[in-house]
């Protein structure tokens, strides 16, 4: 499992996606949650801007990713 430090107090989902590497893009990363590919905490978000705060999980790909502090 891979992890993002937080450098505010959140950061949005289509954001951490591509600080993660798990895709190349803000446009690739809309298609990805738009189309139900991304889970946060175990449930499906389809919301690109989500915000994700420290403890969150993504799940994409078979990859995890931490909020961390």
């Amino acid at each position: 499992m891979g992890g993002i430090k937080l450098r505010d107090e959140f950061i949005k989902l289509g954001q951490a996606l591509k600080a993660a590497g798990l895709v190349e893009s803000g446009a690739e990363a809309k298609e990805v949650i738009v189309d139900g590919l991304v889970q946060v905490n175990g449930e499906t978000e389809i919301r690109r801007g989500r915000k994700l705060y420290a403890g969150d999980i993504i799940t994409f790909d078979g990859e995890e990713v931490k909020i961390e502090d």
